[in-house]
């Protein structure tokens, strides 16, 4: 092995771009179907109308575009900031004599904060990604091509700009739900990890131990985001754009407060089996290439 190759196998923006990627393809590939029954039954024309149990593959082309460059986007930003926040956080416990400002808080804050910029900067792609592979899922179109150039066709009527805008289309409630559960989701696996390590008195996790942390953690978070999940979903398969206060109101005027945990059985199912195959599939990848030489 040369040593280029050792080096980008070796440094830790290389092993998040590479193990991030294939835990992105491995967790929306394995999952899909799940994913297009709870897509189908948070949508307004209910869910017999948006296909039922039939063609739960529909949309998955561009699933299979989005997946990889979406998960390493946010796993490179994520332990970039990880690590820039914790380098910080050592200069100024040094500057301190040994006390850091938020004490046994500092940690999980760091995550919380890696986190949120991580999915930020990821929901530049996953955003037209869901947009094209939802109204798939919802048989509004016949595949995630024809969604995509029915979109494209608006070009005529409301030019570039409109385009991109709908293309975008549910970009800050998806911001709205994936920071939140962020937040949730990653101090968790983290502190779990954490435990982990500290009980068997050992230096690396190994991915079965991160699948099953990963998978808990996923669970916890799907379950208390399903509102902004529904408002979500609701948002990208409307005929037009809608802001989130006036949907929120129709909603609830519409269907009631139950609505708002339309599909939380498979999203918990679908998250929870997820955060172990996304997870798990990472501190594997990540550990793997981390013992390469």
């Amino acid at each position: 092995m040369t040593a280029s190759t050792s080096s980008s196998i070796e440094s830790p923006f290389a092993r998040a771009l590479i193990a991030g990627g294939l835990a992105g393809t491995a967790v929306d590939l394995s999952l899909y179907p799940i994913d297009t029954l709870k897509t189908r039954l948070q949508s307004s024309a209910g869910f017999q109308s948006s296909g039922g149990f039939r063609g739960i593959y529909a949309g998955v082309g561009s699933a299979l575009i989005g997946s990889a460059p979406g998960a390493a986007l946010f796993f490179v930003t994520y332990e970039s900031t990880k690590s820039f926040l914790k380098r910080g956080r050592e200069a100024d416990t040094q500057l301190a004599g040994g006390k850091s400002f938020l004490g046994e808080w500092s940690e999980p804050i760091e995550h919380m904060i890696a986190a949120s910029a991580g999915e930020v900067a990821a929901c530049a792609v996953r955003v037209p990604t869901e947009v094209i592979k939802q109204r798939a899922q919802a048989i509004q179109h016949t595949s995630s091509m024809a969604a995509l150039r029915a979109i494209l066709r608006q070009r005529r009527e409301i030019g570039v700009n409109g385009v991109w805008r709908e293309m975008y289309r549910g970009w800050s409630v998806t911001v709205m739900r994936e920071v939140p559960f962020t937040i949730i989701q990653f101090p968790l696996w983290e502190g779990m990890k954490e435990w982990r390590r500290r009980t068997q008195g050992k230096d690396e996790i190994s991915a079965v131990e991160s699948a099953v942390f990963g998978s808990v953690a996923g669970a916890v978070a799907a379950g208390v985001t399903t509102p902004l999940d529904v408002l979500k979903t609701r948002m990208m398969l409307s005929k037009e754009k809608q802001a989130v206060i006036p949907l929120l109101t129709q909603i609830l005027s519409d269907s009631g407060p139950r609505a708002f945990f339309a599909g939380i059985g498979p999203r918990i199912l679908w998250i929870s089996a997820g955060g172990a195959i996304f997870l798990g599939s990472y501190q594997w990848a990540s550990n793997t290439l981390s013992n390469t030489r």
